[in-house]
């Protein structure tokens, strides 16, 4: 067969394109600002489609659990894009060299290139083709050692994924009891009015500065972890973060002598974090359609502190800052919350309700007790 030197260099371009794609996705620990991704070009094409299949579920729960599919599953098929181009991209290499190769005494075609390119990419060593030509063979042994080293990196790749998805999540169920459920900044200040509940409240939001380091860290290098959900339909990422943010404006503006440093610290590592990520999936700032804070809920939020000995103070002043603080911020989280489809938290609570640690699966008019005969009842 006559050599096709352009075939050649396709698949040498094809390589190329796929090796340093997942080279950035995998190893590469920093954002990448190239416009032309294939990582990049893969989830902005499977997300759309992805939620517009979502929106023909008409059962919110449903739709939900189909969100929550979207980043595990997303990560399979990249992973298997990847591996697919690298067959494809050899194949044609073994193709544009001539197919030098022999399948049981046959001069083989382009079919049985691609064939000899998947056994050797997976190291399964069939041995059935043959490579005759010295360019063949070193095309062989490069393969295999590049397919061995990518099943490698794989596999170191998907435990980290998982344990920074877990990192992620700890301190976000440990918001449900400290700011309710959706987390609320008005119900995380109220809860935290206790004698010593700012000290409490300053520690929090430590955590929470360091947390927001550690998203923004995660998050830029390995983005597709913005798409896993967490565990319950009323949590997520992004509300958690702009609650927090939510609870550092009102005590940079409203609260004296509560933890107005350690608020300024974490307010500015957590809206880094939200403009950073915007950047990440392109979702530019958006003005809000409507006010998540309007004055009868601020008012609301004013009377409930006051009620339990905090202060916020009032005035013009006091609101135009916050509005200011809110302009840093809220634009950038309603685009990420647009895109992602995950619901932004309220100020304070809609209604008065039960956290997630305070409900069960089974009828909440049930003892324990009762529970407990139910199941002896059943066993015996």
């Amino acid at each position: 067969m006559i050599p096709a030197p352009g075939v050649f260099v396709v698949g040498l371009i094809l390589i190329f394109g796929v090796v340093w794609d997942a080279f950035e996705a995998i190893i590469l620990p920093r954002r990448v600002t190239r416009r032309f991704r294939l990582t990049r070009l893969f989830y902005k094409t499977s997300w759309r489609l992805w939620t517009l299949g979502a929106a023909l579920v008409p059962s919110r729960k449903a739709k939900e659990a189909l969100f929550g599919f979207y980043g595990p599953i997303s990560l399979l098929i990249l992973v298997a894009i990847w591996a697919m181009g690298l067959v494809f991209g050899f194949g044609l290499l073994q193709y544009g060299a001539g197919s030098a190769v022999t399948f049981a005494g046959l001069h083989p075609g382009v079919w049985t290139d691609f064939y000899l390119s998947g056994t050797t990419f997976f190291t399964l060593g069939l041995g059935d083709v043959v490579p005759q030509s010295g360019l063949a063979r070193a095309l062989v042994v490069c393969e295999a050692g590049l397919g061995f080293g990518f099943l490698a990196a794989v596999i170191g790749y998907l435990p980290f994924i998982y344990g920074s998805f877990s990192k992620r999540e700890v301190n976000i169920s440990l918001l449900d009891s400290r700011a309710g459920t959706p987390p609320t900044a008005g119900e995380l200040l109220r809860r935290h009015s206790y004698p010593h509940g700012p000290d409490a409240l300053r520690e929090l939001l430590k955590e929470w500065e360091f947390w927001c380091a550690e998203l923004m860290e995660s998050h830029l290098s390995y983005p597709v972890l913005a798409y896993f959900r967490s565990q319950h339909d009323n949590q997520s990422w992004v509300g958690s973060l702009t609650a927090i943010l939510d609870t550092c404006a009102l005590v940079q503006v409203g609260i004296e002598g509560a933890c107005e440093r350690q608020a300024e610290l974490t307010f500015a590592i957590a809206r880094h974090a939200v403009v950073d990520l915007s950047q990440v999936f392109k979702t530019p700032p958006r003005v809000l359609p409507v006010d998540r804070l309007p004055a009868d809920d601020l008012r609301r939020i004013r009377d409930t502190l006051a009620q339990h000995g905090l202060k916020l103070l009032d005035g013009q002043g006091a609101d135009l800052e916050l509005t200011k603080l809110r302009n840093m911020y809220e634009p950038y989280v309603f685009a990420l919350s647009s895109y992602l489809l995950q619901p932004l938290p309220p100020w304070i609570p809609v209604k008065k309700g039960k956290d997630n640690w305070q409900t069960t699966a089974w009828a909440e008019t049930s003892s324990v007790s009762r529970v407990d005969r139910a199941v002896v009842e059943e066993h015996f």
